[in-house]
């Protein structure tokens, strides 16, 4: 098993140019960039006048449209802006909608591609509803679409895997809804968290080594393992489900997530009995060092009790003092772990061969 190890820890401090023939890494670590160009394009993108500040106040409720790594951001921002929306954000991942979108409804449809078709699906159906629509894509049908209907599109940059495009899908959407005062400015925590971003990029990189790189470490602990990614209630629900996603599809591995206090309910009687797959378990807590002490102490409780039926019990802390450094720390860090993961795998993180032919065994029917 050292040998096995050894082996593994020279694969990650090596160069894998030659697994990764997209070059995620570079993406990755060019977040902070990529970060304040999203952030660009939702200060640039011109508001019509169907959706001034003065008309927002009218909106019921906030309506994300998207599936996969277009959908998160509107899981995101529902955790982040809970406590200060006064409206909810429904985050809508399929063919329909429901009844209560109308014209009140301030809707983002959000197609990376342009072409996901539960989400062109769903949009066509927000249109009859007569709901005030601004679509975010990078070209495809979507932008044809609103062309057709007249509907204003924030365009993103093409050529990129929805999943590693996650600054383009949700800053911009955070900038519209400050600039139709439907939430107050935040720069300052924008600021910490390029700040926080910008370090850890050099912290994660590749070129940093195993011994010095938090996500390696991680990375190399759930090689061969079944993790499991708790998160909490309000912040860190999405940055859970964001985790188990990204290992998925980059690392092409089994991931499941689950959230305090609602496990505490049910999957910790999981745990009873002591079985060998629960020996495969590595559990991964994010915890938000700026969060509830009861979730603390409920975390702290869960761990003493399932601690020795599981192969390990790993803490991935929160970064920053603001919500949004906090969130995007562990995203940071979760988007990088699957990348290793993947690398430790020796397989290709970008292409995702299984979604690609389900598509094209749909496009038969």
């Amino acid at each position: 098993m050292d040998e096995i190890r050894k082996n593994k820890n020279n694969i990650l401090d090596g160069d894998f140019s030659g697994l990764d023939k997209a070059n995620m890494i570079e993406l990755l670590e060019e977040f902070p960039q990529k970060m304040r160009d999203a952030l660009r394009l939702g200060e640039e993108f011109s508001i019509p006048t169907a959706f001034s500040p003065a008309s927002a106040q009218n909106f019921k409720n906030i309506v994300v449209l998207g599936m996969g790594g277009s959908a998160i951001g509107g899981d995101l921002l529902s955790n982040y802006l809970a406590d200060e929306l006064s409206i909810p954000i429904v985050v809508i991942r399929g063919y329909d909608i429901p009844k209560f979108v109308n014209e009140n409804s301030l809707v983002f449809a959000v197609s990376y591609s342009g072409n996901t078709e539960e989400t062109l699906s769903a949009l066509k159906k927000c249109l009859e509803a007569r709901a005030k629509v601004v679509a975010l894509t990078s070209g495809g049908k979507f932008e044809v679409l609103s062309k057709e209907n007249n509907f204003p599109v924030i365009k993103v940059p093409a050529g990129i895997q929805p999943r590693a495009a996650i600054s383009y899908l949700f800053f911009p959407i955070l900038k519209v809804l400050e600039r139709l005062d439907l939430i107050k400015e935040r720069n300052k925590e924008i600021e910490e968290t390029l700040n926080i971003i910008q370090e850890l990029s050099r912290e994660y990189s590749s070129k940093s080594p195993l011994k010095n790189n938090l996500a390696k470490k991680v990375a190399l602990s759930l090689y061969q393992h079944l993790p499991l990614v708790c998160g909490s209630e309000g912040l860190l629900e999405a940055v859970a489900m964001r985790w188990k996603t990204q290992i998925n599809e980059n690392s092409k591995w089994p991931c499941f997530w689950n959230v305090f206090s609602e496990l505490n309910h049910n999957e910790i009687v999981g745990y009873e009995i002591e079985n060998n797959i629960n020996r495969q378990v590595k559990i991964i807590y994010l915890e938000d060092k700026e969060g509830s002490l009861r979730i603390e102490q409920r975390r702290e409780i869960t761990r003493k009790i399932i601690e020795d039926k599981v192969a390990e019990f790993i803490v991935c802390p929160t970064k920053g003092k603001g919500k949004l450094a906090c969130m995007f720390s562990l995203i940071y860090l979760g988007d990088l772990v699957s990348y290793y993961l993947a690398i430790l795998n020796r397989v290709d993180p970008s292409p995702v061969a299984c979604i690609e032919d389900l598509k094209k065994e749909l496009a038969k029917h």
